[in-house]
């Protein structure tokens, strides 16, 4: 077959999603053979199958050729595609030198042309590497009104999704929300070309997985792993489908598979030589492995992430907390809370950063997150965000020593986590709420939500929950009328803790440890410590 044919034929093969077989022709071919429109073509599908070396050098070969003919949309497109390669390997001085040069490109070209959206879309990541947003936002904004003067669906859907994301972090979440479903019509309407339709797709569900939209993030995520599944030998953006299929099977309880995926988007992100972006891909997997109890592995993918520039907070106090180490966990989370105002960010931060308060005793710092809880459910309106409030009003509400007022709160969460359909998350409350129903004297329905709970605890092979839940269960011997609280105060009295101590390890606030001291002191008819302890200990309750 001759030149010419070889040619066509890989034409014909990348059209029809056949990549690989149509890269195999073009990397044969002579350069002098190729056109720069073969040239441009070969580059994306070196893209779509993870050969980035091979992507850029034929992207600057196509460049040089459109250059030299004077086809400015054509060397724009090339323009585009490197400063967004290099961008995302974290070359930022290349990115900005074909940034320069798409300007450049520009001098000479009609107002009204296409190719003035594809600078302002390298601007808007020039800013927000800049840390301004509004400027940012601006420029996603002219985006989409080129993209739409221009009828360019591409370039329509990368400013839609681009200002859709940028609209969520301004704290305006339903407008972002509205302008992501428009990107996303496009996408599914199969409009775009295959590297804009992985980066719409990802741009969207990432923006959602962040406000817990995860009804959307579902819908779409399916959508994306159909279209992974169909493409013979794709690698780019396999990664990013792979961390969203884990972080879906993380909240509906298939942990192991969970992990499985993730391990596969770190195999998939070294193929595609994006480094970078395993640093998400090991705290997802370290998050997994922390409530599994493996703490030694979820320390190590912690560290992992840590080493690729990813910030594994606040899982990693999470890990400390679990391990004992509350102090370190406290210092943590008491830092992140105090840095952090993004809403966005909050929404991650915000659930995690409760249990470490309560469960380190600092009930007043909690009551005051669990009011920015409820401030950011309110304004981003997710039910996951909602369910996190009221959980953590409920466990506060406990911890402060008010039962009866924790379990509406708790009874709400765990309506709104069954709607969502999260076990962990429901099992979590069951938890709770059976603590509550103790407190307040209710053994036979406290025992019926703890044995719930730790079922669900086993199924999933969550380990340290278990345990917890178990020993919450554990018949005691209850003499002098004690309730089944009091016998844990007076066994860790025994065991020579202080009020403070106590406090911490039983999730309650100092006052009322002290008041079950109180209790525990009229029924045993003791007047001190060392004589409540040696009642425990003559009553073989430690």
């Amino acid at each position: 077959m001759g030149v010419v044919e070889d040619l066509v034929r890989a034409r014909r093969d990348f059209e029809q999603g056949e990549w690989a077989a149509a890269l195999d022709i073009w990397s044969d071919s002579a350069p002098d053979e190729m056109s720069a429109d073969d040239l441009h073509a070969a580059g994306l599908a070196a893209y779509l199958l993870g050969r980035r070396d091979a992507c850029v050098d034929f992207h600057q070969r196509s460049f040089a050729l459109y250059e030299q003919a004077g086809e400015t949309s054509g060397a724009m497109r090339c323009c585009f595609h490197l400063a967004m390669i290099f961008g995302s390997g974290g070359e930022h001085a290349l990115e900005s030198g074909w940034t320069t040069r798409a300007e450049r490109l520009l001098q000479g070209v009609d107002d009204d042309a296409v190719e003035h959206g594809y600078v302002a879309l390298l601007h808007m990541y020039r800013h927000l590497g800049a840390g301004d947003v509004p400027a940012a936002a601006e420029s996603a904004q002219e985006v989409t009104v080129v993209g739409r003067r221009c009828r360019d669906a591409d370039l329509l859907a990368l400013g839609l999704s681009s200002q859709g994301r940028l609209a969520i972090y301004s704290g305006r979440v339903g407008d972002g929300l509205a302008l992501l479903d428009e990107a996303m019509v496009g996408a599914a309407a199969h409009e775009l070309t295959p590297v804009v339709f992985g980066h719409v797709y990802c741009a969207a569900i990432e923006g959602c997985q962040e406000i817990a939209d995860f009804g959307r993030v579902a819908e779409w995520t399916s959508g994306l792993h159909r279209w992974c599944s169909a493409q013979p030998g794709l690698v780019a953006f396999t990664g990013q489908c792979s961390v969203h299929r884990g972080q879906l099977m993380r909240v509906h309880g298939a942990w192991p598979e969970a992990l499985d995926e993730f391990g596969s988007a770190i195999d998939r992100y070294r193929l595609a030589d994006s480094p970078a972006a395993i640093g998400l891909a090991e705290s997802e997997r370290g998050d997994v492995l922390r409530q599994c109890g493996e703490y030694d592995e979820a320390e190590a993918a912690y560290q992992r992430s840590s080493e690729h520039g990813h910030d594994p907070q606040p899982g990693l106090a999470l890990l400390w907390l679990a391990q004992g180490a509350d102090d370190a966990a406290l210092v943590a989370v008491r830092r992140l809370v105090a840095e952090e105002s993004e809403l966005v960010a909050e929404c991650r931060l915000l659930p995690p950063a409760v249990d470490v308060l309560v469960t380190a005793g600092a009930l007043e710092e909690a009551r005051a997150v669990v009011a920015r809880l409820h401030r950011v459910a309110a304004h981003v309106g997710t039910e996951a965000l909602h369910a996190y409030a009221a959980f953590a009003s409920g466990l506060t509400e406990l911890a402060s020593g008010h039962a009866a007022g924790a379990l509406p709160l708790l009874r709400k969460a765990r309506q709104l986590w069954t709607r969502a359909q999260n076990p962990y998350e429901v099992a979590r409350v069951r938890l709770v709420t059976g603590r509550a129903l103790g407190e307040l004297g209710d053994a036979q329905s406290a025992r019926q939500e703890l044995e719930t709970a730790r079922a669900t605890f086993r199924e999933l092979g969550a380990a340290p929950s278990t345990a917890e839940a178990d020993r919450l269960l554990r018949p005691a011997d209850r003499p002098a009328g004690l309730t089944e609280r009091e016998v844990e105060v007076l066994r860790l009295v025994a065991s020579g803790r202080t009020n403070t101590q106590i406090a911490r390890a039983l999730v309650l606030s100092e006052k009322t440890v002290a008041r079950h001291l109180s209790n525990i002191f009229v029924k045993l008819q003791v007047e001190s410590r060392t004589a409540a302890a040696a009642y425990a200990f003559e009553h073989r309750l430690v």
